[in-house]
């Protein structure tokens, strides 16, 4: 009489249960961490009833003048951190040097003198742009 073998079964499928668990979790700590990764500056814009410009061939840079007058470059590596007359004319000339035809926008806060907008406006002339944009929101319209 014969020894009925063993026949050993290998499961041909991949338990997938615990790799649905880790990306969830996953999942979890980025829903969490992304808005506190999130920076920049707080500027409340003025509203004007302006038109929308059409779409650029490249991205525009940014400055940006906060209600304390403080000015910001959305360019390099500190872009959340104020920078002076001198810096911001250096980065300026070195991306029109790169792209001689960025558009340049400017952020002006509502509540900044106009002043430090027209400073910001000569400093990007200086730099070497043809012209310069200022961004705006648009106003609420109220019904009657």
């Amino acid at each position: 009489m014969q020894r009925p073998r063993l026949r050993r079964r290998f499961m041909s499928e991949i338990n997938v249960v615990p790799y649905i668990d880790v990306m969830l979790v996953l999942l979890v700590i980025f829903m969490v961490t992304a808005p506190l990764i999130t920076q920049g500056v707080r500027v409340d814009l003025p509203q004007a009833d302006a038109e929308v410009i059409s779409e650029a061939t490249s991205e525009p840079v940014i400055i940006t003048v906060d209600q304390f007058g403080d000015l910001y470059l959305d360019v390099g590596e500190a872009k959340n951190r104020p920078v002076d007359r001198k810096t911001l004319l250096a980065r300026l000339r070195a991306v029109f040097k790169h792209n001689p035809r960025v558009p340049i926008m400017i952020r002006g806060d509502a509540a900044v003198d106009y002043g430090r907008v027209v400073e910001a406006m000569v400093l990007a002339q200086a730099a070497g742009a043809p012209s310069v944009g200022l961004i705006t929101i648009p106003p609420e319209r109220l019904e009657p």
